[in-house]
Order: C-alpha cells, then structure tokens, then sequence
C-alpha cells in the first residue's frame, strides 16, 4: 500500500483546486544518486494504473513503479530549509 500523510493529503487538496486534473501520479525513474528517482505530479487515471485512494486523494500509479514503492508513504514537510513532498520509502537499500 502506498500512503500519504494527512499533511501531505491536505496539501494536494488544495493544489488540485487549480488544477484540471483527478489526482496525482507518483513513480519512479532512472537516475540519481541512488539509482531512482522519486516524481510526483498532477494527472488523471490512464490505462492500467494502479488507483490507491489515501486520505480522499487518488493516486495513480504505473505497474512498474508500483513495484518500487509498495509500502512508501509520501510526506509534505514545510520547514525551515526545507519545503516540499517527501517520500519515505522503507524498502529503500540506500538514500542520497
């Protein structure tokens, strides 16, 4: 199961006012330090996505991805020094 915070799940709310779309994409991708890098963005359900709805928010998913983030859950941290979505990944061998 992929989660987002209560935090995290207000901020989108808000966000997906402006916006033309149903939800949220989270994935994966080659590159970085670690050998993954984490995205988010705003969009709509396609063909074969994996649809979790945490906290009143859907996130949709591609088959691939979902395998690499089984079990994460996704934070919005607003702090001094640091502003923005934090995934927390517990299956995760390394950080950078």
């Amino acid at each position: 199961m992929i989660t987002l915070t209560e935090s995290a799940a207000n901020k989108i709310k808000i966000l997906l006012i402006e916006k033309d779309q149903t939800g949220i994409r989270a994935g994966v991708q080659g590159g970085g330090c670690s050998g993954f890098t984490y995205r988010l963005e705003f969009d709509n359900q396609k063909e074969n996505d994996k649809v979790i709805n945490s906290c009143g928010v859907f996130i949709y998913i591609d088959p691939k991805s979902y395998l690499y983030l089984m079990g994460t859950e996704i934070d919005f941290v607003d702090e001094l020094g640091q502003t923005g979505f934090k995934f927390v990944n517990p299956n995760a061998k390394r950080t950078c």
